[in-house]
C-alpha cells in the first residue's frame, strides 16, 4: 500500500515519515512540498492515501484534493491542518474526507488514524475482489447456459443484468486448443476483453466458446475475421489453434444455434485452415437446400442431446441414402458424412468424452461399404458414450442436490459442483438437467430465494443482512432476483406477511 505526504514544513514531513515508516514498515511512503508536488507525484506513484496540509502556498490542500480526486477518484484523503473550522470540514466532507489530523498531533492518533484508513483500504480491496469474481463466475455461467440450451428466461435476464449486458445481435466464435492450459485460456480472455465487446465462456475439454457482440459499424464478416486471425496470431508461438465461427443471431436466447454452427465449422479445419465459417461449410453442399441441412444438422445436435444412439444412426442413414439418390460423388460423400462425425466427437469432447479422431479405415467402394463402416465408427463412439455414462449415478446427482441446499449461501460455481463429483462441468450440468428437469443455477436461486422467505420474516433483519445470508453479496441485485423469482420486491413480500 502506498501513502503520500504532502505538507510545506520539511520538518512536519521528516517527522511524519518516521513515525510511519516505523508503525507501519510495509507502506510505500512518498511525499510533496506543495499541492503541485502531490499532484505530479499522484500520477507518477497511485498512492492508496494521502496526508494532505490544508494551508500551503500556491493551491491550497482542499483543491489540490480536488484536482487528486479527478486524477484518482479511489484515493482516500486525510485532511492535516492546524484550522480546525467548519468551513474547511464542509468543503473536506463534500471531497469524501471522513478522517482528520489536528496539528500538533500525538504520535498514537497520527498512528491510529492511518491504521483506521489502511483498513478501509483493504476492505474495499476485498470487496472489489470479491465482485470481480462474482462478475467473473456470472460471464462464464451465462455463456455456458446460454450456449447449451440450459437457461431458464428468469435466470437469463439476471446473470445478463449481473455482467451489464442487454439481448443483441451476437454470434459465437469456438477456439479449438490441442493442448489447452490455463495460461492459455488467461492470455485469450485477457486479449479478447481488450479488443472485444465480448463474453468468454469456461474452458472445457479442448474447446473454449466465446460469445461477441455485433459491431454494427462494420459488417459480421469484417468484424469476425480480423477478430479470429488476431487470436490465431496471438498464439502461433505457444499453441496450435483452430477457429470456428458461427453465424450472427438477433436475440441472446438464440445463441445456442450459432455455438453449434461454430462447432460444425470446427470439424472441418485442417492444418492449412486455421479458421473457417459456417458459412462455408453450407457452400460445400452443392444442389441441396441450405434450409434442409440446418435442420438435419439441428436434428443431430438435439439427438446427441438426448443421447439417442438410434437417433443419430438414423439421421446418418438418411443422409447417406440422400447423397446416394443425388447421385453424389462417393468421395464427396464420405467427406461429408466424416465431417459429421468429427461433430459429434467435437460435441462430445465437452462433455469430457475426447476420443481419437475418427477415420474411414478403408476406401469405400460402394454406398453400402459406407452405411457398414459409418455403423462402425458410431458404435465405437456410443460405447465410449455409454461407458462414461455409467459413471454419472443418480447418486451422485442428489450428492450435487445436497451440496446445494447445504451451500447455497456461498458462492457456488459449476466448476466446484464438478468437482465434488468428478464430472466434467458440461457433463454436470446436462446430467443436472437430465435428472431432475431444472438445471443448476435455477435450483441454486431457488434454494436461496426459500431461504430468504424464512428470513424476511424476522423484521429486526434488514434486506442488506438478508442478502448476505442467502449468498448474494449485493442487495440490489438480490433484490432484482427475488421480484423477478416471486413477482414481488423483497419489501413487498415483507409487508404482505407482516399484513397477514
Amino acid at each position: 500500500m502506498k501513502l503520500l505526504m504532502v505538507d510545506d514544513e520539511p520538518i512536519e514531513r521528516e517527522g511524519m515519515r518516521r513515525i510511519l515508516s516505523t508503525a507501519f514498515p510495509d507502506l510505500e511512503i512518498y511525499d510533496a512540498r506543495n499541492g503541485y508536488e502531490a499532484i505530479e507525484s499522484v500520477k507518477q506513484h497511485r498512492p492508496d492515501i494521502v496526508l494532505m496540509d490544508i494551508m500551503m502556498p500556491g493551491i491550497n490542500g482542499i483543491e489540490a484534493l480536488q484536482t487528486i480526486q479527478e486524477i484518482h477518484p479511489t484515493i482516500r484523503g486525510v485532511m492535516v491542518t492546524a484550522f480546525d473550522t467548519f468551513d474547511y470540514a464542509r468543503q473536506a466532507l463534500r471531497l469524501g474526507v471522513k478522517e482528520y489530523l489536528l496539528k500538533p498531533s500525538q504520535r498514537s492518533e497520527i498512528i491510529a488514524t492511518v491504521e483506521t484508513v489502511i483498513e478501509q483500504c483493504k476492505e474495499e480491496s476485498r470487496k472489489q475482489k470479491a465482485s470481480m469474481h462474482a462478475e467473473r463466475l456470472a460471464e462464464t455461467e451465462l455463456v455456458t447456459q446460454l450456449v447449451f440450451h440450459h437457461m431458464h428466461d428468469v435466470q437469463l435476464d439476471v446473470l445478463m443484468e449481473s455482467v451489464g449486458i442487454q439481448s443483441q445481435p451476437a454470434f459465437v466464435l469456438v477456439v479449438y486448443l490441442p493442448e489447452p492450459t490455463e495460461a492459455l485460456y488467461s492470455l485469450i480472455k485477457e486479449r479478447v476483453h481488450e479488443t472485444e465487446h465480448a463474453l468468454v465462456g469456461a474452458l472445457y475439454g479442448k474447446q473454449l466458446p466465446l460469445v461477441v457482440f455485433r459491431n454494427s459499424t462494420v459488417s459480421y464478416r469484417s468484424q469476425a475475421m480480423p477478430f479470429a486471425q488476431g487470436l490465431i496470431a496471438l498464439l502461433r508461438d505457444k499453441a496450435d489453434v483452430f477457429v470456428g465461427v458461427g453465424e450472427q443471431v438477433e436475440d441472446l436466447a438464440d445463441i445456442a444455434v450459432s455455438y453449434q454452427q461454430a462447432v460444425i465449422a470446427l470439424a472441418s479445419h485442417t492444418q492449412s485452415v486455421r479458421f473457417r465459417f459456417y458459412e462455408e461449410n453450407l457452400n460445400q453442399f452443392e444442389g441441396t437446400d441450405t434450409t434442409t441441412v440446418r435442420q438435419k444438422e439441428k436434428q443431430f445436435f438435439d439427438a446427441l442431446d438426448q443421447g439417442d444412439w438410434q437417433e443419430i444412426e438414423r439421421l446418418f442413414n438418411e443422409f447417406i441414402d440422400e447423397q446416394e439418390h443425388q447421385n453424389q460423388p462417393l468421395v464427396y460423400s464420405q467427406q461429408r458424412v466424416l465431417e459429421l462425425v468429427w461433430v459429434i466427437q467435437r460435441a462430445l469432447e465437452n462433455l469430457g468424452m475426447v476420443t481419437p479422431t475418427a477415420y474411414l479405415s478403408f476406401q469405400s467402394q460402394n454406398y453400402r461399404q459406407l452405411r457398414a463402416e459409418v455403423q462402425g465408427l458410431l458404435e465405437q463412439i456410443s460405447a465410449h458414450y455409454e461407458q462414461h455414462l455409467n459413471k454419472a449415478e443418480s447418486n451422485k446427482v442428489q450428492q450435487v442436490k445436497r451440496y446445494i441446499e447445504e451451500h447455497s449461501h456461498e458462492e457456488i460455481s459449476l466448476d466446484a459442483l464438478a468437482a465434488l463429483v468428478d464430472f466434467t462441468p458440461m457433463y454436470l450440468s446436462k446430467l443436472f438437467k437430465d435428472k431432475l428437469g431444472v438445471n443448476y443455477i435455477d435450483y441454486l436461486t431457488t434454494c436461496r430465494i426459500e431461504h430468504a422467505k424464512q428470513l424476511l420474516k424476522n423484521p429486526e433483519l434488514s434486506l442488506k443482512e438478508i442478502s448476505y445470508e442467502v449468498g448474494y453479496h449485493e442487495p440490489n441485485y438480490f433484490s432484482k432476483v427475488f421480484k423477478k423469482v416471486c413477482g414481488k420486491t423483497p419489501s413487498d413480500y415483507r409487508k404482505q406477511l407482516i399484513s397477514r
